[in-house]
């Protein structure tokens, strides 16, 4: 058994493939190995350091955007680029398929670890209104107009509805 390592460079380290079969094209498996770009090309040791950009992700009714889904999508892709998100996927919600767009939206979101999702406006979302409950837990951005609502800003949401005058 003959043991064999790759090494692929990309900005800020190097990623390390480790195969130990005969085959060119059988790497039984890999792991990441993050090396410190700048202690290899024998510059200062500055430490590692992992360069972090949050994750966005990007939403898109059919029914709003209608002929114009390519190019809604396409301005929320320049939109992250220009913010500095890694944008990981797009979210097409198709109201003919009846599914909770808001639920497939979040459960997303959650699994990704994203930080912000993107839309067109605020037409995308019900009533053409941000969900108060997605703004809890992603920052909303919209492409047009350029708006952020974000987590931090937004007022708690009760559980109970606010008490009436007159104890009713």
């Amino acid at each position: 058994m003959n043991r064999r390592t790759r090494l692929y460079q990309f900005p800020g380290g190097m990623f390390e493939l480790q195969g130990t079969s005969d085959e060119p094209e059988d790497d039984e498996g890999f792991y990441l190995q993050f090396y410190d770009f700048f202690a290899l090309h024998g510059h200062e040791d500055r430490g590692v350091v992992m360069r972090y950009k949050p994750t966005a992700l990007g939403y898109v009714r059919t029914d709003v955007s209608g002929i114009g889904q390519l190019w809604d999508e396409s301005q929320i892709r320049k939109l992250a680029t220009r913010l500095g998100y890694d944008f990981s996927g797009m979210i097409v919600y198709d109201p003919a398929t009846e599914r909770p767009p808001l639920a497939r939206l979040k459960a997303r979101a959650t699994r990704l670890d994203a930080e912000a999702v993107i839309v067109p406006s605020p037409a995308h979302f019900e009533r053409g209104e941000i969900p108060g409950t997605l703004v809890q837990q992603l920052d909303v951005i919209t492409v047009s107009p350029e708006q952020t609502y974000a987590r931090r800003s937004m007022p708690p949401i009760r559980d109970v509805p606010p008490a009436q005058a007159g104890g009713a």
